[in-house]
């Protein structure tokens, strides 16, 4: 607990409280090819280097980085969404365990929670659809939703408390995610507590070092650590 008793919960999505399984590798190396970056060659390797080291970024700010002009970005970022909404849609994706549980403590407890992802909208509506949690919480959130600028930007924090008035201040914003970039946007967003959980892309002394107040297992531990069970 902080002398801030946090009463807005803002959630990533995949890795966090959505096991993906490495989908997101998958659908990036099929977007590359289509844009004739072959797999297995130095230019694939060094563009997934990328990926894994900017998760929990806005999509498309990724391959404006790794393509550079806008038409070819906007082309892999289409076969992206494409990829991972045919995995998503064959059945490749799940909660993580105890995930929808801990969403159902805090939100029983008073809380507001919101889910929020680097994804398109698209994307994220197949994600909610496949695990049917398009009810489980009060908003969701994706970058074009707060401006277009996702993580590290604090802007989908923000947009959480404006929208949903969930808290009185930022420091009353608990942020959780998998990510470096989800550290840093909780940080720049003022959130009194921004967790690191471990089961996604990036490990403990990462998340520290990009701002972790604290680290968890999993999401399942956070009703416990915002002290609500």
């Amino acid at each position: 607990m902080t002398d801030d008793r946090s009463t807005l919960v803002v959630l990533d999505m995949a890795g966090t409280t959505v096991a993906d399984g490495g989908l997101v590798e998958q659908a990036f190396s099929a977007a590359a090819q289509r844009l004739g970056v072959q797999p297995g060659s130095a230019d694939h390797a060094e563009k997934l280097a990328y990926v894994r080291a900017t998760m929990g970024e806005s999509k498309i700010s990724v391959f404006r980085h790794l393509f550079g002009d806008e038409a070819a970005a906007q082309r892999a970022n289409s076969a992206f969404e494409e990829a991972y909404g045919e995995l998503v849609d064959g059945g490749r994706i799940a909660p993580v365990p105890g995930a929808r549980e801990a969403i159902e403590t805090l939100r029983a407890a008073g809380l507001t929670v919101v889910l929020t992802t680097g994804f398109a909208r698209v994307t994220q509506d197949a994600i909610l659809d496949a695990l049917g949690w398009r009810e489980l919480v009060e908003l969701t959130l994706c970058p074009a939703d707060a401006g277009g600028r996702g993580r590290p930007y604090p802007d989908m924090v923000l947009a959480a408390l404006l929208r949903t008035r969930g808290a009185d201040s930022v420091r009353e914003i608990a942020v959780a995610g998998d990510t470096s970039y989800d550290m840093l946007s909780g940080r720049r967003a003022g959130a009194g507590i921004v967790a690191g959980v471990l089961t996604g892309a990036h490990d403990a002394a990462r998340l520290t070092e990009a701002g972790a107040t604290h680290i968890l297992g999993s999401v399942a531990e956070l009703p416990s650590l915002l002290g609500v069970v």
